[in-house]
């Protein structure tokens, strides 16, 4: 079996078993379990920086790079994702309701 055709297969297999993965947890927790896995995201940016780093060719390098923004914005993402779920556990501030009331 060829090297290409390993990989190939390693791909699709890990495509199946995160669909697998992902289409299991219920719609309350995945938010939560996606954006806690913002530390998985910088190790796939970290993976992708050193794919582009040891690129051969010009197309290695062209994917190593979009891998990288693929990467850059999914942990980006994530991040934005975590802090908007967590403002919606904030309480409201104590001075809010009061300010509000003295404007009328």
């Amino acid at each position: 079996m060829s090297e290409g055709m390993a990989l190939l297969t390693i791909f699709v297999m890990a495509v199946f078993v995160g669909f697998e993965v992902v289409s299991k947890v219920s719609t309350i927790l995945h938010t939560p379990l996606m954006s806690g896995a913002n530390a998985i995201h910088g190790v796939i940016l970290v993976g992708a920086i050193l794919v582009a780093g040891h690129a051969d060719n010009a197309i290695e390098l062209w994917l190593g790079l979009f891998a990288i923004v693929l990467a850059t914005v999914n942990m980006v993402g994530g991040f934005v994702v975590t802090d908007r779920m967590l403002e919606m556990f904030k309480g409201k501030k104590p001075g809010a309701r009061a300010s509000a009331g003295s404007d009328k």
